[in-house]
């Protein structure tokens, strides 16, 4: 059992929800569904919960009905080893949702992701603040992050 269980409150969507995202992220997989029943708040049936799991995380989504949305606030960070990992999360994540800025997008859901190279976190945390404050400025540029581009940067190209 894990401690900490990211939990998901959604309008009528929550089985939706974790079908798409676990038909994006592999070692996926819907765990349950449960269903409300009789004098619930919602019609009999009706999915009350889908508990998935992405890439090892548990998560829970419930349908809640409109009281509440989610905003930027919080959001999740996909770590990404490449430019075509990168390009996969954006693409799949951003169907249906819209483009921020620097490697935030958000998807149909309302749910806030960040698409982050590693490359990026490394040289942002390099040791020379000139390299490092050169990335900045070029990740501050973008909406999806191009690591060809961050490379030039850090390079000072």
């Amino acid at each position: 059992m894990q401690k900490i269980t990211p939990f998901l409150w959604f309008d009528q969507q929550a089985e939706e929800a974790a079908l798409f995202y676990t038909g994006i992220f592999k070692d996926s997989e819907v765990v349950s569904i449960s269903r409300y029943g009789d004098g619930a708040p919602m019609p009999k049936g009706t999915v009350m919960t889908a508990k998935f799991i992405l890439e090892g995380q548990e998560f829970v989504a419930l349908n809640g009905g409109p009281h509440f949305t989610f905003n930027p606030a919080i959001s999740f960070v996909v770590n990404c080893d490449s430019q075509q990992e990168v390009d996969y999360y954006w693409e799949k994540l951003l169907d249906g949702g819209t483009e921020s800025q620097c490697a935030w997008l958000t998807d149909r859901f309302g749910v806030s992701w960040q698409i982050v190279p590693q490359a990026l976190i490394r040289y942002l945390n390099d040791p020379d603040p000139v390299k490092a404050q050169r990335v900045m400025m070029a990740m501050m540029q973008m909406i999806k992050i191009d690591i060809a581009t961050l490379d030039r940067a850090y390079q000072g190209l």
